[in-house]
């Protein structure tokens, strides 16, 4: 197994590193040379086409390895904002590379929605998107399940995957408000150009795939205080 990044990490048994730039494509011939699968998990805020495009060429130069491709549920919804109308372009040149392919789109992960609330709870006044429903799921799962699809066949666009529970974003930043208990102003607020997701354009689509851990677990599990030290 390889890992690909632009620095160098900590790795389990039998995992290869190979440092990679995706935006120039510095590292990838070697990195993908004789490979049947790819996983790509890379993203950025910025330059996703571009990263993917080097990823695939390279890729198509090394033989015909699937790509397993992960992206977010409803972008179509969100489509003229600046990062989701890239996700959309990625996943076309996913379709269109002549690989095999897989793409999966899942909702947003638990980590960010804490990271995001952590972040907001700083202020005394919390302004937050009005009617913002999503599904959030946690990234373990994800990656089980793109660890189960690199080891089928290529399938196309499989199931969306999404968490147990529907949440809005202002029910997500008082559960952890609650948690932390930490006490702030929560103001929805009505941004303009989100009526298809006032709609539920961020929700999945019927027959997904849904994951078991709960919000409130993670929760949990993430601002559990660390074990005492033992003094034995």
């Amino acid at each position: 197994m390889r890992a690909l990044a632009r620095h160098p990490r900590a790795l389990g048994p039998h995992v290869s590193f190979f440092p990679v730039d995706l935006r120039n494509g510095e590292g990838l011939e070697p990195a993908v040379a004789g490979v049947d699968v790819i996983v790509h998990c890379a993203t950025s805020t910025k330059g996703d086409a571009t990263a993917t495009g080097n990823l695939l060429a390279a890729a198509a130069a090394s033989g015909s390895p699937h790509v397993v491709y992960v992206s977010i549920v409803g972008l179509e919804a969100i489509a003229s904002w600046g990062y989701p109308k890239a996700k959309l372009a990625t996943e076309q040149l996913v379709r269109d590379s002549g690989l095999p392919w897989t793409i999966l789109r899942v909702t947003q992960f638990y980590d960010y929605v804490y990271d995001n609330s952590r972040k907001l709870s700083h202020f005394p006044v919390v302004p937050v998107p009005a009617g913002f429903h999503i599904r959030p799921v946690d990234p373990g799962e994800v990656a089980d399940r793109l660890a189960h699809l690199a080891l089928a066949p290529a399938a196309g666009r499989v199931a969306d995957m999404a968490g147990p529970q529907e949440w809005d974003w202002t029910q997500l930043l008082r559960s952890y408000l609650n948690a932390t208990h930490r006490r702030r102003l929560v103001v929805p607020v009505r941004l303009p150009g989100t009526r298809a997701v006032r709609a539920g354009g961020l929700l999945p689509e019927p027959g997904h795939t849904t994951g078991a851990r709960t919000w409130d677990e993670y929760l949990s599990a993430t601002l559990r205080p660390a074990a005492a030290p033992s003094h034995r």
